[in-house]
């Protein structure tokens, strides 16, 4: 394993899933590079560029992802462990792999569930998707 990605969302089973990857890379002679990501999903009403400028919207995404990065930054800086970190906009699956091809992630490491309002499923959609649509390993942290 040389590259870990870990999706984010801000949710407790998201942190679980860094934690994990945490372990991992403390566990290994070969430290793994960690990669977490935060994907917001576009707006999608075509008003919304009448009312609002195209810098006001990233301003948006990225506040968006900064806050669901938070927790994660935050653990794994006073941890001293060494990450990147990204905020995208686009279709969550889709994007988390495209991320993961883009930058030489080998794994992937994901919570069963975010932030979705359909809490009562085994595993959530994205997770679900990321399993049918990606190569590499990913490892599902409940």
């Amino acid at each position: 394993m040389k590259s870990i990605l870990v999706p984010v969302d801000g949710s407790d089973s998201s942190l679980r899933a860094v934690k994990w990857a945490m372990q991992e890379i403390q566990d290994r002679n070969n430290k793994p590079e960690l990669h977490l990501l935060a994907v917001q999903p576009p707006i999608v009403s075509g008003n919304v560029t009448r009312f609002f400028s195209a810098q006001a919207l990233e301003d948006y995404y990225n506040d968006e992802g900064q806050n669901a990065l938070h927790s994660s930054l935050t653990l794994l800086a006073d941890a001293g462990v060494a990450f990147t970190h990204h905020v995208a906009v686009g279709s969550i699956a889709p994007t988390i792999i495209d991320y993961a091809k883009e930058n030489g992630c080998d794994h992937i490491a994901m919570g069963t569930r975010g932030l979705g309002s359909v809490s009562g499923m085994v595993l959530g959609s994205v997770t679900t998707k990321v399993l049918s649509m990606v190569d590499s390993p990913v490892t599902v942290i409940k």
